[in-house]
């Protein structure tokens, strides 16, 4: 597309995208709405961030201490499960400092070099949010321990014996780093944040409250009882709310009357199948692996995998911890094995024996 140098032809007949451009150009306009859609869904400040009482009374003090020193707060570490809200409370840090932000990834910062680019370039009082801190490279996070305490990293110049560190001072800035797994995370590294903060899953209550506001923010009506359905089925975590909520407004636009309520709810989450439990495809697939094809286990996560078509590191990464939190199966040194619970939420009685495990 040519840049719009201010003239046109008059009577010129206006050119578009055709065929398969056309259809291009409306489905990245479709994702750019819903992008724009999640983004909107975002909290801006800790005065709108539902849940996580704990880490947003904690979060506040140490934001609103820092403010009236006059100077920039300490490291922050953000740890949990996926979709609670490490990504927004860092947004909303930087919102509430009225500072700029910063945003990377750990696997992204694979050399230290990468790491030296991104901290010279900070401006004072800059938030740095790195998601997935705990799989950055070992030579970036030793670098970071520098700039983390002493605002201050090391360059290297040459190679070999004559090699030279010139070192380089940094503004003050505030990290936020964010983790699904803390307990990776080096003890020097860990140690270097000032303050540390775990999320855990929302209750159903402050879940509906979430589907409430995404539901006021996107326009949709929706009652109570649809607002509760949704919530019961999110697995505690916000972000599987707010998509789960979009798939029931788009079940009520075209084959309800238009509104969320507990019918529209149930509708189309059957559809989307995400059973009253929260469990999906895969996670049904897997208790059915493993209740009917191996008797409820012993059965090695490989074997899992194969049997319901995906990568291991899916099922132990995607299914598993919500199996295992929910109580459907446990891990043991011989391998995963169903509980009774897993036998019941199937509509099948457990075998005698030892093929499962007492609750």
């Amino acid at each position: 597309m040519t840049e719009f140098d201010g003239s046109f032809e008059v009577g010129a007949p206006e050119l578009g995208p055709t065929g398969a451009e056309a259809e291009k150009l409306t489905a990245a306009g479709a994702d750019d709405v819903e992008r724009a859609a999640e983004a909107a869904l975002r909290p801006k400040g800790l005065g709108e961030f539902v849940g996580q009482s704990t880490v947003r009374d904690q979060l506040s003090l140490v934001l609103q201490a820092a403010m009236g020193r006059g100077r920039a707060p300490d490291h922050v570490l953000l740890s949990g499960p996926p979709g609670l809200g490490k990504t927004t409370l860092a947004m909303i840090i930087a919102s509430e400092l009225g500072a700029p932000l910063r945003l990377t990834a750990g696997p992204a910062v694979q050399h230290a070099g990468d790491l030296a680019a991104i901290l010279s370039s900070l401006e004072p009082g800059e938030v740095l949010f790195v998601d997935e801190v705990h799989r950055m490279a070992r030579a970036a996070e030793e670098m970071l321990y520098v700039a983390m305490e002493d605002f201050r990293v090391d360059v290297m110049v040459g190679k070999g014996p004559g090699a030279t560190a010139l070192p380089l001072d940094l503004p003050p800035f505030t990290l936020v780093g964010a983790t699904t797994r803390a307990g990776l995370l080096p003890a020097p590294l860990r140690d270097r944040f000032g303050f540390t903060g775990y999320l855990d899953f929302y209750s159903s209550t402050d879940l509906a409250r979430v589907i409430h506001r995404s539901a006021g923010l996107l326009g949709i009506e929706i009652d109570s009882s649809g607002a509760d359905e949704i919530a019961g089925r999110s697995r505690g975590t916000p972000r599987i709310a707010n998509r789960l909520l979009r798939r029931v407004r788009d079940w009520a636009q075209v084959r309800g009357d238009g509104v969320v309520d507990l019918k529209a709810a149930r509708a189309a989450l059957t559809v989307y199948e995400v059973d009253e439990l929260g469990l999906d495809r895969l996670d049904r697939a897997v208790l059915e692996a493993l209740c009917r094809r191996f008797n409820g286990g012993p059965v090695g996560l490989t074997t899992i995998a194969v049997s319901v078509g995906e990568e291991p590191e899916t099922v132990e990464t995607v299914a598993e911890p919500y199996l295992v939190r929910e109580g459907f199966i446990s891990r043991t040194p011989r391998g995963r094995i169903a509980t009774p619970a897993a036998w019941h939420h199937l509509g099948m009685a457990p075998p005698p024996g030892d093929g499962a495990l007492p609750i």
